[in-house]
């Protein structure tokens, strides 16, 4: 068997698997050794952020008669994408499909804060007042929707390998969790580990109310876009423990930990001031 092969048949056992392996070990990571202090309860906010990662999972299987996974075999039986048709080993593809892609949801990122209308989707997820491993998870079903099709659309123009779109979920989906996570490391190992991934530490500066910190710090996997393209950020002006998360306009709205309240956001409010190019100029320099 393949690993294409493989992927396809073993698709949800292992996203699963991973999913609920990874959740476990950043909640007990979360309970010896927060960052932060809460302002939440985990009921109130799990229950809200969870609530809606269910309604976006039934919500893609309903609009989606098939996973990326399966789009990724269709579109090597259809010889679609440049990799489908470069005839490179399949461990060459499959690392080459896996870079390209981190790449492109690092553009998506970009591209949500950089478009108003986008943001007012996109500020869901910011709107989060704590800051831990569900806040990886939390998006508007029309932002999931967008992104779908936009991930449908990168497979086939890469003509990524059903192996390596399993990867690639599995790793967005550890690497969310993980610098989501309301966790606390070592000095020395952030440094370091920030090298090639993005740490929470690193993370939750993008995180801040403070709109020039919010756009810096894009990634969710590798952190050298983010150095590459100038978009790097080491550090807020403020610690991390006092640090203002969230959106400015929306902290201590209620609608923001709760289920309902998420999926009207973006109706109401217009986030202004935080897509980049149509907020205030940066109140300093990025480090």
């Amino acid at each position: 068997m393949t690993f294409n092969e493989y992927a396809l048949t073993h698709e949800p056992t292992i996203r699963l698997a991973a999913f609920f392996g990874i959740f476990a070990l950043m909640a007990v990571w979360e309970v010896a050794a927060p960052r932060r202090a809460r302002l939440h309860t985990r009921l109130r906010r799990w229950t809200a952020n969870l609530g809606l990662v269910v309604f976006n999972t039934v919500l893609v299987r309903l609009v989606f008669p098939f996973a990326a996974v399966a789009f990724a075999t269709l579109s090597t039986q259809r010889g679609w994408g440049l990799l489908n048709n470069a005839g490179l080993p399949e461990p060459l593809a499959l690392l080459l499909a896996v870079v390209a892609m981190d790449f492109a949801i690092w553009l998506q990122h970009v591209m949500v804060h950089a478009v108003p209308v986008l943001w007012r989707l996109h500020q869901v997820h910011h709107a989060d007042p704590d800051y831990d491993l569900t806040t990886g998870a939390r998006f508007h079903p029309i932002e999931i929707i967008l992104s779908m099709l936009i991930k449908f659309a990168v497979i086939a123009v890469l003509g990524a390998p059903a192996a390596a779109v399993l990867v690639f979920e599995v790793l967005l989906n550890a690497t969310a969790m993980f610098n989501h996570g309301n966790v606390k490391l070592p000095a020395g190992i952030d440094t370091g580990l920030r090298l090639l991934l993005v740490t929470p530490d690193m993370h939750r500066v993008h995180h801040s109310t403070d709109n020039a910190e919010a756009n810096s710090n894009f990634g969710f996997n590798l952190s050298l876009w983010d150095r590459l393209f100038g978009t790097y950020r080491s550090a807020a002006r403020l610690a991390q423990e006092t640090m203002d998360i969230g959106v400015a306009g929306l902290t201590g709205d209620p609608r923001c930990v709760s289920l309902g309240g998420m999926l009207v956001i973006p109706f109401v409010n217009p986030g202004a001031g935080y897509a980049i190019g149509h907020g205030p100029e940066a109140s300093h320099e990025a480090r």
